[in-house]
């Protein structure tokens, strides 16, 4: 998938069907001059759902349609025939979104199940025929309800990434290149920060045709949390992986300052963010030999605090089988 065809973010416009209106018919034939009542119900209004689709990964079909305009209920009719019902309208949307009243920012609901559906406006009632209203002191009622208007609604869908490891890191602290190595993803790679500004997703292919998902988060930067640098849009995407895998260069001045800068934003954020499994890994490990490995090993067992790292290199193709291992077990712990 191109970075262009990621949408996570969209508004639309929904409106469901009004109801039809009920008849005031009086049954009339050759030889019954005054017949009684007989007027059908109005049908309802169609329903606007949003329904759970697990084959969808981004919100990209929004581009071409945001209005979403469900069917009026017809009105009923004479020998007491309803109204057949407005026709309801179906709106895919992927696993993990979120669906907030664009005017409020109230969020309504979440989608995370194939084939959920939620109604977000119904269709109005279909008024009543004057068969309904009949009594005994009034037996030819000329009146009858109208149908109830249907409901109009501006909303915004947030897709928060679905995947099995998350990918976390400063910008440039290659992310984009471990997942292309160890997936068949092909994220943007450049020599420069934010190359990635939008999650990349890819299917790691384990032992005995087993597999799991792992997403590329773009950057973190400090202050993310206050929203610096898109961070809300970046760190939402966050809060759905199972397991996050901290992603630090060897060549980085201070790697444990690095991962408690990290850590605090995750912290600011969300705090339920740090109960998730949590894996240290130090990228571009070939330019180091084993004498400055084992130097970094004294100092990150100290300052990591129980934490578990491990050295890699996506270039060199050093402890990717290895990662793959970790990862595994921890994911099926």
């Amino acid at each position: 998938m191109t970075e262009g065809n990621f949408v996570d973010y969209v508004k639309a416009y929904v409106s469901s069907g009004n109801g039809g209106k009920g008849s005031a018919h009086l049954h009339r034939e050759k030889f019954i001059t005054k017949g009684g009542p007989d007027g059908g119900d109005g049908g309802r209004g169609g329903h606007v759902i949003l329904r759970g689709n697990k084959n969808l990964w981004t919100l990209v079909h929004f581009k071409f349609k945001k209005h979403f305009k469900a069917g009026h209920g017809e009105h009923g009719s004479k020998n007491r025939s309803f109204g057949a019902d407005g026709q309801d309208v179906y709106v895919d949307v992927p696993l993990g979104t979120v669906v907030r009243d664009t005017e409020s920012n109230e969020i309504l609901f979440e989608i995370t199940k194939d084939g959920e559906e939620q109604i977000i406006v119904e269709g109005g009632m279909g008024g009543l025929g004057n068969w309904h209203f009949r009594s005994s002191t009034n037996q030819t009622p000329r009146y009858a309800q109208p149908g109830k208007p249907g409901e109009e609604r501006q909303i915004t869908l947030e897709m928060k990434v679905l995947a099995d490891v998350g990918l976390v890191g400063f910008p440039n602290a290659g992310k984009s290149t471990l997942l292309s190595v160890i997936t068949s993803a092909k994220p943007k790679i450049a020599d420069y920060e934010f190359t990635t500004l939008k999650p990349n997703l890819g299917i790691v292919e384990y032992r005995d045709f087993q597999s799991f998902v792992m997403a590329d988060i773009p950057g973190i930067i400090e202050g993310a949390a206050e929203g610096k640098g898109l961070g809300h849009y970046f760190l939402r995407h966050i809060e759905r992986n199972a397991t996050l895998l901290f992603l630090i260069p060897a060549d980085s001045k201070d790697i444990s300052k690095e991962y408690e800068i990290l850590l605090d934003e995750l912290r600011r954020y969300n705090e339920e963010l740090l109960d998730k499994e949590r894996l240290v890994v130090i990228s571009k490990s070939d330019m180091l030999d084993e004498e400055l490995k084992a130097e970094m090993r004294v100092e990150l067992d100290k300052d990591l605090k129980g934490t578990s790292y491990m050295f890699i290199s996506s270039v060199a193709q050093q402890g990717i089988v290895e990662l793959k291992d970790r990862l595994w077990a921890m994911l099926n712990d």
